[in-house]
């Protein structure tokens, strides 16, 4: 671990291609990686660069990045807990990224977190802030992280109640995408609850038409 400190620290891509695929190799056999936790600073400091390396311009780096903290999470487990913070802010800029590959990516480890390292509503209460993210695209991948979260989960483990307001407002939003998104969101919602939703929609003004 000592020399993985080191060495995400590097910002030469060929470098940091390498080093990631020794990582997954490490994390991927736990007899190889004894040492994992026993410094609490040192892998602190291992994630908080794996952040920087998915926040990254060049796609790849970032690719590696989300592969390698999900290998984290699958080593950690409930123990990856205290990093969610961390990490949940650049993966909603990823789900805004350019590159459909890295939004679906950076999906896939957001659901991965809330099966797990936290409860699916523990994630949804720090997700939400994605609602009003700048980019149209992270918006938009925030609904649709709604609709993959309720396929998976079904309604129970959520507390609908806090996540339907964003989505009103998001049937607004200046980004046709967005709108679809949501309204796809609440589709499911609708299929998960059913006419409860259709009052709570009532009640917060939307037109019975739409």
């Amino acid at each position: 671990m000592d020399y993985f400190c080191e060495q995400v620290q590097q910002k030469d891509v060929g470098r940091r291609m390498q080093v990631g695929q020794e990582l997954l190799e490490y994390l991927g056999d736990p007899a190889r990686s004894p040492d994992l936790e026993q410094d609490q600073q040192r892998l602190d400091k291992v994630i908080d660069e794996l952040t920087a390396w998915v926040n990254s311009s060049n796609f790849k780096v970032s690719l590696l990045g989300l592969d390698v903290l999900g290998a984290f999470v699958d080593r950690l487990s409930g123990r990856f807990k205290p990093y969610i913070g961390t990490v949940l802010m650049p993966l909603i800029d990823r789900m805004g990224d350019a590159k459909d590959q890295v939004r679906e990516q950076a999906q896939n480890l957001i659901l991965k977190l809330m099966c797990e390292a936290a409860p699916p509503m523990y994630i949804w209460e720090r997700l939400a802030v994605g609602f009003k993210h700048k980019n149209y695209r992270s918006r938009e991948g925030v609904c649709l992280c709604l609709v993959a979260t309720l396929n998976i989960y079904g309604a129970q483990p959520l507390i609908l109640s806090k996540l339907v307001p964003h989505l009103c407002i998001a049937f607004g939003d200046s980004n046709s995408q967005v709108r679809d998104a949501a309204i796809l969101a609440i589709v499911e919602v609708y299929r998960h609850v059913g006419e409860k939703v259709r009052i709570d929609l009532a009640k917060r003004g939307i037109p019975p038409g739409r």
